[in-house]
């Protein structure tokens, strides 16, 4: 009784240094803890929480795997100690956590296939925390559905590494799906972004034909200029409310358009095709950002 007491003393004083962003001070005290009550599975879970809030995977995965070995029932370590398994490409501990939370994942000796279905994943969630739809392919990685901005460093088909918490709602189909925050890149997308100026007719309807057209050239086309919503920082990590619409199209009918595309050449046949079957359409220029 009297080590828990201790080791609970030394828990709570790291983890209010944690709280204050002084990381260097907390990890010794959560390791003095741990060492003390050597039963007690929160400071070695606190720990692998900050190696992961640090991207230091070997040390998250460490922690969080010494802490589901005292208490199993501890859910947050296993979904901890899957995220870090994933990060290092360790999934046969990957699959060991996401079962030991309560997934049933299938067998395999590669990557875990697991579709999670589709939702927001928020990039640079410490910076610009632009939020993009994304594919996830286990309860860890998503395969970003959407365009990125360039500044997010970030592109179609981008591989990344999600945290498990929610952090903010989107609406799809009519129901709520939550947002997690990208923690890593893991695999580069092979595509390149570009940005075209196109005029277009008020109805704003061979947009869509672009993004039909893109799609079955093995590419990806999104109107920035009507699709996109700028969100305070309280509705991107709540509900988004009605005040918050996306852009009617142009005035002027002057449309910029994100592509995804292998190369500039790729871009330009999928434009010279949308150019000659939509009367009225003009391509003025094309970017490569």
């Amino acid at each position: 009784m009297f080590k828990r007491k201790k080791a609970a003393a030394l828990n709570e004083k790291a983890r209010k240094l944690q709280d204050r962003g002084d990381l260097d001070g907390a990890i010794p005290l959560y390791r003095e803890a741990a060492a003390l009550d050597t039963s007690w599975a929160t400071p070695l879970y606190n720990l692998g929480l900050l190696f992961k809030t640090m991207r230091d995977w070997e040390r998250s995965l460490d922690c969080n795997q010494r802490a589901t070995r005292l208490d199993a029932g501890n859910e947050a370590a296993w979904w901890n100690l899957g995220i870090a398994a994933s990060a290092l490409g360790r999934w046969d501990v990957a699959r060991a956590a996401w079962r030991g939370y309560g997934i049933v994942v299938p067998d395999g000796d590669g990557p875990v296939d697991f579709p999670c279905g589709v939702c927001p994943i928020r990039l640079d969630p410490d910076g610009n925390a632009e939020v993009v739809w994304a594919r996830r392919i286990d309860p860890a990685r998503a395969v970003l559905a959407s365009i990125p901005f360039p500044e997010s460093g970030h592109r179609w088909k981008d591989v990344v590494l999600n945290d498990g918490e929610p952090i903010g709602y989107r609406k799809l189909d009519g129901r709520d799906v939550p947002v997690f925050n990208a923690l890593a890149r893991l695999e580069p997308s092979p595509f390149a972004t570009f940005v075209a100026r196109v005029a277009v007719p008020p109805d704003a309807a061979p947009v869509a034909k672009l993004t039909e057209m893109a799609e079955e050239a093995g590419a990806c086309a999104e109107d920035w200029s009507t699709s996109i919503q700028v969100l305070c920082k309280a509705c991107s990590e709540g509900r988004p409310h009605e005040e918050h619409d996306v852009a009617p199209p142009p005035e002027d009918g002057v449309h910029f358009v994100a592509l995804a595309a292998r190369d500039r050449s790729h871009a330009e046949g999928i434009l010279s095709a949308w150019e000659a079957a939509e009367d009225g359409v003009r391509v003025d220029s094309l970017d490569d950002v």
